[in-house]
């Protein structure tokens, strides 16, 4: 791979250390224009605020201007999980801003809608979270630098056994992601000889779990495997999980990231202490440059909530659009764009990634954390990792 595209220097080096030449605006030159569409209000609103700072934060440490283009950031809110609104306003962006990128999304009916969109204007979208198996497939200005959960759930699957977790509950949000998130750790389970003592689907707009939480109770499994947070949910289910003593039987809750969202685990007090996640990202990752990205990142915001990871992969997007941008000169073209992302590869705060060259989907390293207090705070505590991870639905 050519030295321009090589890792990002450590401890926030500028980009021309690491060979890549980022320079002044020209006069004649127009804006590089990237549309972001995010989710600033509603359950999501301090993950969206934390990612936005991630951008400034890329834009503090490596200027403002590549290849002679000053860099645009154009913001949406989608409100959250509303695809007509997300479409709208991705239409918006390309005709009326006539953005070069389009990039973000949490939820991904969302990403389904801006993909469209991106397909037929031919506009590189790069997708920070929308965690749906299979979702660049029908978008070939698509990449994902987020996660899948079926990629989580598999090495949580191995690590519950490894660890003698020879049964397991499993209860999720019933649309396309938690179905995958259910299917993926089922899948890996089962064929490594566990048993699944009981399985359960929850409504997406779902206020009490206390129901769903007594027939975990009721099938007494070692674990209880639970995607429950992506609608804000996962505090109801903390309480409702500690009000029927399964923590205090021994219970072990093996989630997946959402659950335990930094900016999340203040909320929830000693309910936090001991749940074991997978994740592709943890603030508490150890590395000088997850070090200066954090501190990039509370600088920015002020210092109310530590990076995750939908602020690490719209870092990582930046990092990945100034690559592709100085390797054109400036001058983009969409199909050399996606050309140059598959199989792009760098050294990120999260450790080392690649977009696939077939896929155009991440493959990373999954870590297994434990959420602990430290330093008189909660924080996820990496514990065990499974590198070059893909999600084993996606074929």
């Amino acid at each position: 791979m050519n030295r321009r595209f090589g890792a990002l220097a450590l401890a926030a080096l500028s980009f021309a250390a690491a060979g890549l030449a980022i320079g002044t605006a020209r006069a004649d030159a127009p804006p590089l224009k990237i549309g972001f569409i995010t989710s600033y209000s509603g359950s999501t609103a301090a993950a969206s605020r934390v990612a936005d700072a991630a951008i400034r934060a890329f834009i503090a440490q490596h200027g403002d201007t590549v290849a002679g283009r000053k860099v645009e950031i154009i913001r949406r809110d989608d409100t959250g999980p509303q695809p007509e609104v997300a479409r709208r306003q991705a239409q918006e962006l390309v005709v009326g801003d006539k953005v070069d990128f389009l990039a973000g999304i949490i939820y991904s009916p969302n990403a389904v809608a801006v993909g469209a969109v991106s397909a037929q204007s031919k506009t590189p979208f790069l997708v920070m979270n929308a965690t749906q198996s299979k979702l660049t497939h029908a978008d070939p200005y698509m990449a994902r630098f987020s996660l899948t959960l079926p990629q989580l759930a598999g090495p949580m699957a191995k690590w519950a056994l490894q660890n003698g977790l020879k049964s397991a509950f499993v209860i999720y949000l019933d649309y396309a992601p938690g179905i995958d998130a259910g299917a993926g750790f089922t899948q890996e389970y089962t064929a490594e000889g566990g048993k699944i003592a009981g399985e359960v689907k929850v409504p997406l707009q779902n206020p009490d779990f206390s129901a769903y939480v007594q027939r975990i109770k009721d099938a007494k499994p070692q674990a209880v495997f639970a995607f429950v947070n992506a609608n804000g949910g996962g505090g109801p289910f903390l309480k409702a999980f500690y009000d029927a003593g399964l923590a205090k039987a021994g219970v072990k809750i093996l989630a997946t990231p959402d659950l335990v969202l930094e900016s999340f685990l203040p909320t929830y007090g000693d309910m936090a202490d001991g749940i074991i996640s997978t994740g592709n990202y943890s603030a508490n990752h150890q590395s000088k440059l997850n070090d200066a990205f954090v501190s990039a990142v509370l600088k920015e915001d002020k210092g109310e909530a530590p990076p995750d990871y939908n602020s690490v992969a719209i870092y990582d997007i930046m990092h990945a659009i100034y690559n592709v941008t100085e390797a054109q000169k400036g001058n983009l073209d969409p199909d050399r764009t996606m050309q140059l992302l598959r199989g792009m590869s760098f050294e990120s705060p999260r450790g080392p990634l690649e977009i696939g060259k077939e896929s155009r989907d991440i493959v990373q390293t999954v870590y297994i954390r434990r959420t602990e207090k430290r330093n008189g705070q909660y924080v996820n505590v990496e514990i065990a990792s499974y590198p070059r991870s893909v999600d084993p639905l996606d074929k």
